[in-house]
């Protein structure tokens, strides 16, 4: 099989290209006339990165997992495990400003015309999900055509489990009241008609007003971590992990501590123990890169037989959700140079921001005492006495 080239384009201009190595690897190398970094891992000094075996992994992860990747392989006839095939039928719109593309002059691959395999486009994540659009304010959502922009997510529930919309809505819609409206990925509940579900349809926050593409990379990607076997990579760090990289790459990265401080405490208090590094990233606005409002939010703990650890090692150790109180996340903030006067004020202010967010988790009247928000509510209000003492 001859050896693959793509172009890789960023913010949809030509920045380099990307080639597989007869070794079994892969390498990026920067155009002659390109002067500016497109990536944290990717520095512009180096004219060339080149990674032993495989895809590297900035661009392995801007592919597509779960369900979507099934999707995608097999509508393209693409081998699943083919991370650049993959990218080369539908990189060309991926989360963040880098794109990837078939070499200008090669021949053109056949169109993907089925709406559900998100033509032209991919996104990550092992949820069953799409890219969608819609033509107005009160007009449906529908899959993302080839062309155009894509300025939604529709994430929907397995075939497993029937709760994922509803517990991610209001693993959000609590997390906004506690953290501030600014600091959680907007969303709408929506039915799709050509995936004939109700979503959770999310605005994404890497696309500008008029679908211009921001920079936006995941702890994952800027660490280097391969994908690895059933996608383990990105658990393949710490907390401690995601802290440097803010403190090296943000342009405000004091603020920007305290902000993933805040948001680590509120995922322990939500009980989502699936905060890995691609869960965390940085954004690109007006003063430099920021870290990102949070997304992917999710009641873990709710769900018997997922894994109830942390997804990342924090203080050094894997913890057990039931384990954590305020002092281990009072060490961690010391650990990661938070002074305690602000540890405290963020203890205090959290406290503050959960009592006002109770009547969003309060049981419903039509609700018996074991149903689905009397158990979610459980599970937070135990968090909140345990890790604030409130």
């Amino acid at each position: 099989m001859p050896l693959r080239a793509a172009d890789i384009l960023f913010k949809d201009r030509a920045v380099g290209t990307l080639i597989e190595t007869a070794s079994g690897g892969t390498r990026f190398s920067y155009a002659a006339d390109w002067a500016e970094d497109i990536a944290c891992c990717l520095s512009v000094t180096r004219r060339e990165h080149e990674w032993a075996q495989g895809l590297h992994p900035f661009f392995q992860h801007l592919g597509p997992e779960g369900w979507l990747r099934e999707q995608q392989a097999r509508v393209a006839h693409v081998v699943e495990e083919d991370d650049l095939g993959l990218l080369l039928r539908y990189g060309a719109d991926c989360i963040g400003a880098v794109s990837v593309k078939p070499p200008k002059g090669s021949e053109p691959p056949t169109a993907i015309t089925e709406a559900t395999a998100s033509p032209g486009r991919t996104v990550s994540g092992i949820q069953k999900k799409l890219l969608v659009s819609r033509a107005g304010p009160k007009k449906p959502f529908q899959p993302a055509a080839a062309d155009g922009i894509a300025p939604y997510i529709a994430k929907f529930n397995s075939e497993r489990i029937a709760t994922l919309v509803r517990n991610e809505a209001l693993s959000l819609r609590w997390s906004a009241i506690v953290l501030g409206a600014r600091e959680v990925n907007e969303f709408t509940l929506a039915f799709i008609p050509v995936i004939d579900e109700q979503a959770l349809v999310l605005k994404r926050f890497d696309r500008g007003p008029n679908g211009e593409k921001l920079r936006l990379e995941d702890c994952a990607q800027i660490l280097c971590k391969p994908r690895g076997q059933d996608y383990a990579g990105k658990y393949d760090a710490g907390y401690e992990d995601v802290a440097a990289i803010i403190n090296r790459h943000s342009a405000r990265p004091a603020i920007d501590l305290a902000r993933f401080f805040r948001r680590l405490i509120v995922f322990a208090l939500i009980g989502n123990c699936d905060a890995h590094l691609k869960n965390f990233s940085l954004l690109e606005t007006s003063t430099g890169l920021r870290l990102s409002p949070a997304y992917d939010i999710l009641n873990t703990a709710f769900y018997d037989g997922f894994d109830q650890t942390l997804a990342l090692s924090i203080n050094g150790r894997k913890v057990h959700l039931d384990t954590i109180d305020g002092d281990l996340f009072r060490d961690f903030g010391r650990e990661i140079g938070l002074p305690d006067r602000a540890i405290e004020q963020i203890f205090a202010d959290l406290r503050r921001q959960t009592k006002k967010a109770a009547s969003v988790i309060r049981l419903p009247d039509a609700e018996g005492f074991d149903g689905f928000v009397t158990r979610y509510a459980e599970i937070v209000s135990n968090a909140c006495l345990r890790i604030l003492g409130a």
